[in-house]
């Protein structure tokens, strides 16, 4: 036996993507005694600035976003209870095709290797019992989303641990609700171009292939309170307008894939922690 607490390790991209995702399973394990760690491999200056000010327009300064989201990010964590908050401080990539994919320093733009090697030292020194990420898309084609998978399995390969890993992802059918009721809350808008709503109809898994599904609904209410943290991106952040009630409706269960186990804990699973306890 040992006296090291389980640990999960969360790998996220951005401030506010810890709270999308996995806040419920941040809260809730966090909750249950578990150690929680938080990885952010990107300083988010590409974000809103004050004012909903753009990337790119007049008055946007990114230093001044990434002091500001910073900060938010540390009130996430505290709402969520995270025991350990580490920054790899990367610069925010931008969303695909912009001209900030290619700036020097872009995360996009580092070498696996090398953003590898700092995450594997985390890894070593926390020994995660559970690592949580994104699949080989990102889940929905983000290049710092993607560049964080890809170092996170990277990192992986380059420590002697066997943690179980999963990649964050939605059923089908919460797919197909969540634009349901992006439909009630958006009454009167545009229709969505075709392409886009065919795009978004294939995000995430058909829902007999999601391995693990967490019931989280008991912390929707400090997930909710980590995602209104991030105020100054609260344009882009659509669930805080539907209410506590409805958000804990849609968002209370998060679901997974399991793609490394030494368990052998059955699937489907309700718990990331399933045969390590």
């Amino acid at each position: 036996m040992t006296d090291r607490p389980l640990t999960l390790m969360a790998v996220h991209a951005h401030p506010d993507d810890e709270a999308t995702s996995t806040g419920g399973v941040l809260a809730r394990y966090a909750a249950e005694g578990i150690r929680t760690v938080l990885v952010t491999c990107t300083d988010g200056g590409c974000g809103d600035g004050p004012g909903g000010v753009k990337p790119g327009d007049p008055g946007h300064d990114p230093a001044a976003v990434t002091a500001m989201r910073r900060q938010e990010l540390e009130a996430s964590c505290g709402a969520l209870k995270i025991s350990d908050l580490e920054m790899l401080d990367y610069a925010d990539s931008g969303m695909m095709g912009w001209p900030s994919n290619e700036a020097p320093g872009a995360f996009w733009q580092t070498p696996v290797a090398d953003a590898a090697a700092r995450l594997a030292e985390l890894m070593r020194h926390y020994r995660p019992d559970v690592v949580v990420t994104y699949d080989e898309n990102g889940f929905y084609g983000h290049p710092d989303h993607i560049q964080a998978h890809r170092v996170t399995m990277a990192a992986l390969e380059l420590t002697d641990l066997s943690p179980k890993v999963y990649w964050t992802t939605m059923p089908h059918s919460g797919v197909r609700r969540f634009g349901e009721i992006m439909s009630e809350f958006q009454e009167g808008a545009p229709e969505p171009d075709p392409a886009e709503a065919a795009a978004t109809a294939e995000l995430g898994l058909p829902d007999d292939e999601v391995t693990t599904w967490v019931d989280a609904t008991g912390f929707s209410g400090q997930k909710f309170d980590a995602l209104a943290a991030h105020a100054s991106q609260g344009e882009n952040i659509f669930f805080l307008k539907m209410g506590r009630e409805a958000f804990g409706e849609l968002m209370g269960t998060e679901t997974f894939l399991r793609v490394r186990d030494t368990t052998g804990a059955p699937l489907p699973e309700n718990d990331l922690f399933a045969g390590l306890r």
